[in-house]
């Protein structure tokens, strides 16, 4: 159980998150750790308090800075494939954004590191994982770069899509270890799994998805506007 989450929050949606994952088991996810973790999470925390009843719906939802937080079915999908592939205990995500997936996969027990571009989202996602009791390492950065000085990790997770694999990161994997990233290509996306063996990648596809592109660079407190950080 989370160890801060008050009576008053569960008010808003434990039916509602009970009837999202009804959704996403006849949706197809079968792992029961998934299902049983996104029961849980209160999703509404991570989004703008306007859009907490929209919260639970099959959507993704705007979280400011031009960035969303993915509906629940891509997030449960990634955690399915993660697991099955892998089962890891360091996780790199590359797009901390709202802090979702991060909060997921710390509760999924494992070791996360989150990487986020614009600066008042990174901090925006620590103070909610925080009011949770959750807490994976954060850091404000470019998520191209990767997190050289904390590899290796067993997998490599990104949330928004990229033109084509970033070859420094396959380094800061363990052999043996995965990159689960949606690739964008002629404007069609997919969510593609690579497998790293230490010298050779081995690629699949797992179908369609939609993401915002993976920017270069970082975004400064100065530069933003810091609104409804909660």
């Amino acid at each position: 159980m989370l160890p801060h989450v008050s009576p008053e929050v569960g008010m808003i949606s434990p039916r509602t998150r009970a009837r999202m994952v009804a959704r996403l088991r006849k949706d197809g996810i079968a792992d029961e750790r998934v299902l049983a973790v996104m029961a849980e999470l209160p999703r509404h925390l991570f989004v703008a308090e306007a859009l907490s009843s929209r919260a639970y719906e099959p959507i993704s939802l705007p979280i400011g800075f031009g960035q969303t937080i993915s509906q629940p079915w891509v997030v449960a999908r990634m955690l399915e494939v993660l697991l099955r592939e892998v089962a890891p205990q360091r996780v790199l995500e590359i797009g901390t954004g709202s802090g979702y997936h991060a909060a997921l996969l710390a509760m999924l027990g494992m070791e996360v590191f989150s990487i986020e571009r614009i600066e008042a989202l990174q901090r925006r996602a620590a103070a909610t994982l925080g009011k949770l009791g959750l807490r994976p390492h954060l850091r404000h950065g470019d998520g191209a770069l990767g997190w050289p000085e904390r590899a290796p990790f067993d997998a490599i997770v990104f949330t928004a899509a990229v033109p084509c694999a970033l070859p420094p990161l396959f380094a800061q994997l363990r052999p043996g270890g995965i990159l689960l990233m949606p690739m964008e290509e002629d404007g069609q996306q997919r969510l593609c799994l690579r497998r790293w063996d230490g010298a050779r990648i081995q690629e699949q596809d797992l179908g369609p998805c939609h993401f915002v592109p993976l920017l270069a660079g970082t975004v400064s407190l100065s530069q933003e506007d810091t609104t409804w950080i909660r």
